[in-house]
Parts: C-alpha cells; sequence; structure tokens
C-alpha cells in the first residue's frame, strides 16, 4: 500500500513537472536554473525540516492526505515561487517559514489527527512563503521554468522522504512509534524556534 502510495506520488510530481522538465537541459540559463533550483530546498534546514514534517503529517492523517497534502503544497509553492519571481513583496515571509517548522513539528509530535481539509489549508498558507522565498532568491543567470521545476522536484522528494519516514514509524510499532513521532516533531519544533531566536 505505501508503495503504491509513493508511486503514485512521484508519478504525479512528474507529470506535472514534466512541461519545466524539457527545458532543463537546453541552454546555459536553463542548466544553470534546473541545478540552483533543485539545490535551493536543500540547502536550508528550515526548508528541509517543513517539508519532510509535511510528508510524515501526510502519513500520519492517512487516506486521501497521503497525497493531497503533499501535491497541495507543491502546486501551492509554485505560486509562491512565481509571485517571488515576478518580484511582488510578500509580508512575514521569514516567519511564515520558521512558523511552518515549528507548527508542523508540533503536530508531529503530538500526532493531530486535524480535518484533511483543515491540513491542506494550512500546508497551503506555509507553502506560500517557502515558495516566496525560493523564487525572490533566483540566481540572475537562471532560467526560471527551469529553476521552478528544480525546486518543485527537491521538494516533492523532500515530501517522500517524510512519507517514509511515517511508514517507517508506523513499522516501529504503538509504543516505539509514538516516542519516535513525538521526538522528531519536537526536534523539528525546537529547531524552528532556534532558527526563528537566530539560536541555529
Amino acid at each position: 500500500m505505501f508503495s503504491k502510495r509513493i508511486k503514485f506520488n512521484t508519478a504525479l510530481a512528474a507529470l506535472l513537472l514534466s512541461p519545466s522538465l524539457a527545458f532543463a537541459h537546453t541552454g546555459t540559463g536553463q542548466a544553470v536554473g534546473f541545478a540552483a533550483g533543485l539545490s535551493h530546498p536543500l540547502s536550508g534546514l528550515d526548508h528541509i525540516l517543513a517539508m519532510v514534517m509535511v510528508g510524515v503529517v501526510a502519513w500520519q492523517l492517512g487516506g486521501r492526505a497521503v497525497w493531497m497534502v503533499p501535491a497541495t503544497f507543491v502546486a501551492v509553492m509554485g505560486v509562491g515561487g512565481a509571485l517571488g519571481m515576478m518580484g511582488i513583496a510578500l509580508p512575514f515571509v521569514e516567519a511564515g517559514i520558521g512558523l511552518s517548522v515549528i507548527v508542523l513539528g508540533v503536530i508531529v509530535a503530538l500526532g493531530v489527527r486535524a480535518p484533511v481539509a483543515v491540513a491542506v489549508g494550512l500546508v497551503g498558507l506555509f507553502a506560500v512563503f517557502h515558495g516566496h522565498a525560493h523564487g525572490s532568491e533566483m540566481p540572475a543567470a537562471a532560467a526560471g521554468m527551469a529553476y521552478a521545476a528544480g525546486f518543485l522536484i527537491a521538494t516533492a522528494a523532500l515530501h517522500v522522504v517524510g512519507l517514509a519516514m511515517g511508514y517507517g514509524i508506523a513499522r516501529a510499532g504503538d509504543t516505539k512509534g509514538v516516542v519516535v513521532t513525538r521526538s522528531a516533531g519536537s526536534a523539528a519544533a525546537l529547531a524552528g524556534i532556534g532558527l526563528m531566536t537566530g539560536l541555529i
């Protein structure tokens, strides 16, 4: 079941991004853009933690949330990225990113089981901030579509990592699973606090 869900998420991401990927290797700007976009989400602890936590939250909720929550994050992050690339200002971007790590970490730690619509709305809100940060930090030499394809693929991959973590936690059993979940979520939330206060 887990394998099918992961394959579906990967296929969905590949399908959505295939038009952009076609440009990833044509010309210097495209190649630079794709590589820069792919590496950008992996260069910051805040982005990594939030995106992995999205995958864990999706796994904890189960059912439709397993694909809807990550897919929403990727789609809305694309919108936020476009806003950033166009230079459209968005207030509280850094605070929104930091808060996303804290809130998602707490949700994972406490095992909060919100309705799917609420979870989708929450991750969608946070995705705008993450996407805007990626878009506004696009290198001048990068091609926009290739850069966007890169950071969306990297994000989807991090969501898959989170889903795999959720699966691993579930396999650990009720007692061990709860301990691991609380530890992982708490660590992410504390890291988020550290990032927001400048301690990390």
